[in-house]
């Protein structure tokens, strides 16, 4: 082993610290102040964690119009350590229909707590209600399909705007919002669009626990009227798994007591329900599923002259380089996945042997025949040993190495079996100069079994790259595509510079099992069955 590579090994005390359980966690207002004399806000709640002094955001709710009051249906789902303080920051924003996002939006209010302080209980901070609830263990997903017909019509000039919402009774006799569907406009019978639930959000995998299901019509004043409500059970609703329909009188308690010839207010049924075996990232893994590791350094001449020592790229014997040490952070997890070791390096920016014409995708061995090494150690004394045979330059173009992963990987999703996954981390000191080709190699990847990892090396201004991550919005291609799943996680170097050991790989990485996961579930591409391949695989430790 190289001194540089056990430098940067021994630096990072890679290591991982086991989950103790899965939460969901869901947060409601009360009484939001109307900073617009004119309109109710329109909110919406950003959950950020802290992590080594920075607050990321982890998920967002959506947005509830002309509300001051609202009751979100978006569950988060974190991770719950039982050794660490784990901080985390809700913050509340009025998103009118003229704003472009959370960057644009009014900041309302924020509270912080810790999961601690919390704990699995509901309870109120100031003008928000948090409420948590360990997950059960069962990973089933439903998906399930209502329409309605014949429902009241509540407005005078047209018909009502009818939306669903299903409610869990828990064994205290309260009721925790499940799933609130989209508003059908002027529909009195409204087909609703087919969602996926948990479960466990659902039913808290009891069969026969009761759910409350209320329609309303929607009013843009925020005082939407009250149609109907009916109660059933899951059990009911598996009925509707066979290709039948299940149905329900939806009943205004107010009206069968006041009516004399009162019936109903409208039917609401469930078309389909069907349950989803939720795999998780370690069925794919234990099936054989491999993690293809492919990295790709920046060889721009931003990075500075490498003989010199304030050079990005520079090589000190026992102290390795910020490229050094973010490859090694994420490079020693994903091998262990990789039953060969064996990982493609790439090099972008560099005017390279014999001709130096620049190159935005040749190999660091030099070899583009077969440009793997043989584990994370040969990786390193590629990079080390191409530094003084090429001449650093430019520009900053990432999209031809995103291409020719996606094009490996493209050929991985045609087999329709989970066998290889992969993961590209690029290196880089600088913007990128091709932005619009980048965004639409993403969304092109975004179709395949791919990751993509950007690490932002030295001190440059990578606010422009944040756009790359789906956090702060939706990716779009140049003609306005959007990114079918979120694949691309950015993370700048210098917010770790002082962080504990493994702190990079763990945020970097953290994505990555749930991207595994949601693609395979989202082809319905199952794990294999270990017992097809154990005899052959090996394991790395």
């Amino acid at each position: 082993m190289s001194n540089i590579y056990e430098s940067a090994a021994n630096s990072l005390g890679l290591f991982s610290s086991p989950c103790l359980t899965k939460v969901e966690l869901r947060v409601a207002c009360k009484g939001i102040s109307d900073r617009d004399a004119l309109s109710k806000p329109d909110p919406c709640v950003v959950l950020k964690m802290q992590s080594h002094g920075q607050w990321l955001e982890v998920d967002r709710t959506e947005v509830i119009r002309s509300c001051i009051n609202p009751t979100f249906s978006k569950v988060f789902t974190l991770d719950f350590y039982f050794e660490e303080v784990q901080r985390l920051r809700y913050e509340l924003y009025d998103i009118s229909s003229s704003h472009n996002g959370i960057k644009e939006a009014d900041f309302l209010g924020a509270m912080e707590c810790t999961f601690g302080q919390v704990g699995f209980r509901l309870i109120q901070y100031a003008n928000m209600i948090l409420g948590t609830e360990e997950l059960s263990g069962n990973d089933d997903y439903v998906e399930l399909s209502f329409s309605a017909r014949k429902l009241d019509d509540k407005d005078f000039f047209s018909k009502s705007d009818p939306f669903l919402e299903i409610f869990r009774i828990n064994d205290d006799s309260t009721q925790q919002l499940v799933h609130r569907t989209e508003t059908v406009m002027n529909n009195l019978n409204p087909v609703w669009k087919t969602f996926k639930v948990s479960l466990n959000s659902l039913c808290s995998g009891d069969h026969d626990r009761m759910l409350k299901c209320k329609v309303y019509d929607w009013d843009s004043n925020g005082k939407h009227d009250f149609i109907g409500e009916f109660e059933a059970m899951f059990k009911e609703m598996r009925g509707a798994m066979d290709g039948r329909q299940v149905q329900w009188e939806c009943i205004n308690p107010k009206y069968k007591v006041k009516k004399k010839n009162y019936k109903n207010s409208g039917i609401v049924i469930l078309n389909q329900c069907k349950i989803i075996k939720m795999h998780s990232f370690l069925d794919y893994i234990m099936g054989g599923c491999q993690i293809q590791f492919t990295v790709a350094i920046d060889f721009t001449a931003s990075n500075g002259d490498p003989r010199n020592s304030c050079s990005l790229h520079y090589i000190h014997p026992y102290q390795p380089n910020e490229y050094l040490k973010a490859l090694v952070a994420v490079g020693e997890i994903c091998q262990d996945y990789d039953s060969d070791k064996m990982f493609p390096a790439f090099g972008f920016g560099a005017r390279i042997p014999p001709d130096f014409k620049v190159s935005h995708d040749f190999a660091v061995n030099f070899n583009e025949d077969n440009p793997e090494c043989a584990g994370i150690q040969d990786v390193v004394e590629a990079y080390q040993n191409c530094l003084p045979k090429i001449q650093l330059y430019g520009p900053t173009n990432i999209a031809p190495i995103i291409q020719k992963v996606a094009k490996s990987a493209s050929e991985e999703m045609h087999t329709k079996e989970a066998m290889q996954y992969f993961i590209l981390l690029i290196l880089t000191d600088g913007v990128i100069t091709d932005m619009a080709d980048t965004r639409e190699a993403i969304v092109h990847a975004s179709h395949l079994p791919m990751s993509v990892i950007i690490v932002g090396v030295g001190n440059a201004d990578f606010s422009d790259m944040q756009m790359l991550d789906g956090d702060d919005g939706i990716l779009r291609s140049p003609k306005g595509e959007p990114v079918l799943r979120d694949i691309v996680q950015f993370v700048p170097f210098r917010n770790f510079k002082h962080a504990t050991p493994a702190a990079l790989a763990k945020s970097v990485l953290a994505e990555v099992p749930n991207q595994v996961v949601d693609y395979y579930n989202s082809k319905g591409i199952k794990p294999k069955c270990p017992s097809e391949f154990e005899s052959s695989r090996t394991f790395g430790h």
